[in-house]
């Protein structure tokens, strides 16, 4: 029988249909609705599925979301990525209007499982996943699983101190955080605090004239990377991993950002740590889908 997996964008909704080996089948999408109202947002979800079901029958759904989910599938709190988002409930709609199996969990918890099972981690027991977007995210596979904890902030790596201030706070309003050093607008901010440039510009621009010769560019993308390798170390080396994967948009720099992060990296961790593979994700836009789907065979 089919499984789905829906990823609940700021801007999509998107399902893919996998088959019994996890291969992605097709893939179905719609605009997020942004009405305030994560009441809505289910509507279009159920919408979507049952698209979904005129073509193909599943027994399960998983969903990777924004936010802190609880384990009955509601959102705990969210930041502004979906305005009304909080409180929602995501697994009790479907269930309602499929009688299926679901699980949700955490966007990238979920990017996490996928490049552990069909991804750059695969084959590693125990690894790391640091995702570099508009926030930093993260997310620890122990013994092939996912780990969650008992609060459910296991691999949660945006909150960790760095000795640098960033320019922007973090989402929790600090300016010693990881994210507020490493997530795209903070690198964005430095950058516009250093060079003096158009407060709108964007991390492919900076990237673009750091390629283009732009030594502020160059230092400010540097140094972001350098802050991540160290911070990394402490957390890879404290939780003993296989391996380290490094995603997201601001990963899509390219070898300019993940080289000195994982020269910094190597520098700071401890003996056998420091010799472990540090990869990029291999999954691009499709994780969230692929773990989604791998999600329902963890409940």
């Amino acid at each position: 029988m089919n499984r789905i997996g829906v990823d609940i964008g700021g801007t999509k909704i998107a399902a893919g249909v996998f088959d019994d080996s996890g291969a992605l089948i097709e893939r179905f999408r719609r605009d997020t609705p942004r009405t305030g109202s994560g009441a809505d947002v289910m509507t279009a979800v159920v919408e979507l599925l049952g698209q979904v079901r005129q073509k193909y029958p599943f027994a399960a759904v998983g969903l990777g979301a924004k936010g802190a989910i609880s384990d009955d599938g509601v959102v705990l709190h969210d930041g502004d990525t979906l305005p009304g988002w909080s409180g929602t409930d995501v697994a009790g709609p479907i269930r309602a209007a499929f009688d299926v199996s679901v699980a949700v969990q955490n966007d990238v918890r979920v990017t996490t499982l996928a490049e552990a099972r069909r991804g750059a981690g695969r084959g590693y027991p125990r690894m790391l996943l640091a995702a570099l977007g508009t926030g930093v995210g993260g997310g620890l596979i122990i013994d092939e699983r996912l780990l969650l904890g008992r609060h459910g902030t296991a691999g949660e790596i945006a909150h960790l101190l760095v000795n640098t201030r960033g320019a922007i706070p973090c989402g929790c309003g600090r300016f010693d955080h990881l994210e507020a050093v490493c997530a795209g607008p903070a690198i964005e901010a430095e950058y516009v605090r250093r060079s003096g440039a158009d407060p709108d510009i964007e991390l492919p621009e900076i990237a673009e004239r750091m390629r283009a010769g732009d030594e502020i560019a160059r230092a400010t993308i540097t140094d972001a990377a350098r802050v991540l390798g160290a911070a990394l170390a402490g957390l890879a080396t404290a939780v003993d991993v296989d391996v380290l994967v490094i995603g997201g948009g601001v990963a899509q720099i390219g070898a300019d950002f993940l080289d000195p992060a994982i020269a910094e990296f190597r520098a700071a961790a401890l003996q056998p740590i420091k010799q472990i593979p540090v990869l990029p994700a291999a999954l691009g836009t499709d994780a969230p889908l692929v773990g989604a789907a791998e999600l329902v065979t963890e409940v």
